[in-house]
């Protein structure tokens, strides 16, 4: 991979000689603590669920025109490994010998303790994520780059034009920004089969309590701007009405006197009343929102108190930072997979992406987009009958992998305006395929806890369930699934024809294409012909 020795200066700026340790005694550990001051703990942007929103936004500028010079640093793998200790001593020793091994076998065996011992390095400096990171252990938590030398000059221009900043205000983080917001608590940490809290705990049962108070009242409030928009769309209609009703033509023979009603004014009577029904009810029902609003408000308000009292602050938790850190050790192998290339190091050996197939967060917002013109309800939830879209937080994870995957699908706490958890590989040969992937399992998890104990019966996970015992196929349903979403958008949104008539029928019903897609395929084949006539017979029936 790389040449000759590690830069004998830099072995010596970190107090590590390069060459054999003698077996006397151990060896000096380098001293980082000069090299910067303590870190000061910056705010942290909490992105709140818009409910409103409807799209994400177009991505005008994906890299920067200008790039910058942390990567030009000659102190950069200084700086990476400063501060850190023992973790970073043996990170250095561990890298030399992996670099200059011959023999494929102690190769392979430096290159596991590396990968060991690395994650372990990496664990200490996550904990100084919620600080205002120096540049290069911001990158390397970020990017996993250890030292820019490991990488062409022109991958490493690349890497200096990426975005650094979240100027886009979309819930997608790079792995620091993430550490940072699990840290100072503006997020809470992802849920894990292993780790359980005592019911006893009050602070716990307070703040989980408050999770579900703040999803009733975000569902109250966009329950509440839905009935006021219905309501100022009666409204409008009556004014329409109105205005139709006022339009007359003068009596023949008296330019000064209007004629009377026609015969179609006057059926407009019997409609305006309708309308006025209408407005009555919805204005009744906005009422009872409103109270429902109140209500929930002054429920989130005293749980809010009683946190604060409890000792709920803005302190760093390294405790929820040390829990995180295992939790994304698990989201990166589940996305790099068993026989995937589990190095976490950046270098030209292994980084094969191009501009576009890079897993920055822009790119991220690209592929989201389109999946989302393609399927519409694709990051939707229904609650009381109404869909909410809410995009799932996204967590980038610096790893050699292929899969998307959705660690969680909602907060259990809050069902209602709860944002789920994908996480995405930032250097996957197929950069729309691991995040289609992500959005697949997020689509099976979310239909499959909706049905509850009814998965394998109703709904989407039911009937798709349903068609998979029915073929005697054997493996994991969800795995299958995933591919055929996969194709669902990729080949049958336009018109190639690949999935199963049963599979195709189950998707248009329950993953349905946006209607300009429907309307593009009605037209290309009698197969979508057919299914979109089953829209409309559905739509004229009470069963749709």
């Amino acid at each position: 991979m790389f040449q000759g020795d590690i830069d004998p200066e830099i072995a010596a700026l970190l107090g590590a000689d390069t060459a054999p340790k003698s077996s006397s005694g151990p060896s000096p550990l380098p001293d980082y603590g000069k090299l910067f001051g303590d870190e000061e703990i910056a705010a942290v942007e909490t992105l709140e669920v818009d409910l409103g929103s409807t799209s994400f936004p177009k991505i005008e500028k994906p890299f920067e025109s200008d790039p910058h010079k942390a990567f030009d640093d000659p102190d950069y793998y200084k700086k990476s490994l400063s501060n850190e200790g023992d973790q970073a001593q043996r990170v250095h020793t561990l890298l030399q010998k992996y670099v200059n091994s011959k023999d494929p076998k102690d190769r392979g065996v430096f290159r596991q303790q590396l990968i060991t011992a690395y994650w372990d390095f990496l664990a200490g400096v996550a904990r100084k994520a919620p600080g205002k990171l120096i540049e290069s252990k911001r990158f390397l938590l970020r990017f996993g780059m250890l030292h820019p030398t490991f990488m062409s000059p022109e991958d490493r221009n690349l890497f200096a034009r990426i975005i650094v900043e979240n100027e886009m205000s979309q819930p997608i983080y790079y792995l620091d920004e993430w550490l940072k917001s699990i840290g100072t608590g503006s997020i809470k940490n992802s849920m894990t089969d292993e780790v359980r809290v005592a019911k006893s705990n009050e602070q716990v049962r307070i703040q989980q309590l408050l999770d579900k108070a703040a999803g009733k009242r975000d569902g109250a409030r966009n329950l509440l701007k839905g009935k006021s928009d219905e309501r100022a769309s009666y409204e409008a209609a009556l004014v329409d009405k109105a205005k139709y009703l006022s339009e007359h033509t003068p009596v023949p023979g008296f330019s000064d006197v209007d004629s009377g009603y026609t015969d179609v004014q006057r059926r407009v009577f019997n409609e305006i009343q309708e309308i006025m029904k209408n407005m009555q009810r919805a204005d009744k029902e906005l009422s009872q929102f409103l109270d429902d609003f109140e209500q929930a408000n002054k429920d989130v308000e005293t749980l809010e108190g009683k946190a604060s009292e409890s000792g709920g602050g803005v302190a760093v938790n390294v405790q929820a930072i040390d829990t995180e850190f295992e939790t994304i050790k698990q989201m990166a192998k589940l996305t790099i997979g068993r026989q995937g290339n589990h190095f976490p190091l950046l270098t030209r050996e292994y980084f094969r992406c191009g501009q576009n197939d890079l897993g920055t967060r822009e790119n991220v917002i690209a592929q989201m987009g389109w999946i989302e013109s393609i399927d519409p309800e694709a990051f939707c939830r229904s609650y009381k009958n109404k869909m909410n879209r809410i995009v799932p937080y996204v967590v980038i994870i610096p790893a050699y992998g292929d899969i998307g995957i959705c660690w969680e699908p909602f907060d259990r706490f809050n069902r209602a305006t709860s944002r789920g958890r994908i996480a995405v590989p930032m250097y996957p040969k197929n950069l729309p395929a691991a995040i289609l992937s992500a959005v697949a399992d997020l689509r099976w998890q979310v239909a499959k806890e909706k049905a509850s104990y009814y998965w394998m019966e109703e709904g989407l996970t039911g009937n798709y369930y349903q068609w998979f015992v029915s073929k005697k196929l054997k493996g994991d349903v969800k795995e299958y699934f995933i591919q055929d979403y996969i194709i669902w958008l990729t080949k049958e949104s336009d018109a190639v024809q690949k999935l199963e008539k049963e599979v195709r029928g189950i998707f248009w019903r329950f993953i349905p294409f946006s209607q300009e897609v429907k309307e593009k395929l009605k037209s290309r084949s009698y197969v979508y012909q057919e299914l979109y006539q089953r829209d409309v017979n559905r739509s004229m029936s009470d069963g749709y």
